[in-house]
């Protein structure tokens, strides 16, 4: 009979991959975003059961916190005609397949790489130490700050760089469209920001 840890495992693992496989398949972007949204919420339950749970705390506060709320109101806001885009998509389809079998190349090379070199598996060390030792955050502290420190940084940059990116994206400077001009507000004066109208009697402004 199964523990109750690997009962919660292979449930949040079936809902992963199924919310992932949504998200390629869901022909509304929208709910592609919510898929996605999923299956970093259960990869984050993933995580917790293994004892990573500062990398669950990230997954949960930087993906879904940051880039897929992001990515929402990216595709909300710009409201672009996917039916339009998707009309070219099968041009991009070659490429996409090699980019496939190179991943798929790339996974069973990892998931059965110690089956065709059994000292691979001896020789591999270990990332973090014992739990009893030392933390997980303290582990992750002291291999991101001291040898990936400019990787670490670098990401931090990128995900900069796309905030700012989609931002530029979203805004639109539309004809007829009022906005605020905080030069313009504060270079007012009275000449330009009182008018004095002679209403006639009786009849009102």
């Amino acid at each position: 009979m199964l523990g109750l840890q690997a009962f919660f495992f292979y449930v949040f693992a079936l809902v992963t991959v199924g919310a992932a496989i949504m998200v390629v398949l869901s022909r509304n972007p929208v709910h592609s975003v919510l898929f996605l949204i999923l299956a970093f919420v259960s990869a984050a339950g993933l995580f917790l059961l293994t004892g990573a749970e500062f990398l669950a705390l990230i997954l949960i506060v930087v993906y879904v916190g940051a880039v897929a709320i992001l990515f929402l109101f990216v595709v909300m806001m710009l409201d672009l005609d996917f039916g339009r885009i998707k009309q070219g998509a099968l041009e991009y389809a070659p490429i996409g397949a090699i980019i496939a079998a190179v991943l798929l190349a790339q996974l069973i090379i990892a998931v059965t790489g110690s089956y065709y070199n059994p000292q691979l598996s001896a020789s591999t060390v270990l990332p973090t130490p014992p739990l009893e030792t030392m933390s997980n955050i303290q582990a992750l502290g002291a291999v991101l700050y001291t040898r990936y420190v400019f990787f670490f940084q670098m990401a931090g940059l990128i995900l900069f760089v796309a905030m700012v990116g989609a931002i530029v994206l979203t805004l639109r400077h539309k004809p007829g469209l009022k906005r605020q001009s905080i030069p313009t507000q504060v270079a007012r004066n009275p000449k330009t920001a009182i008018e004095v109208v002679k209403v006639e009697t009786g009849k009102g402004v």
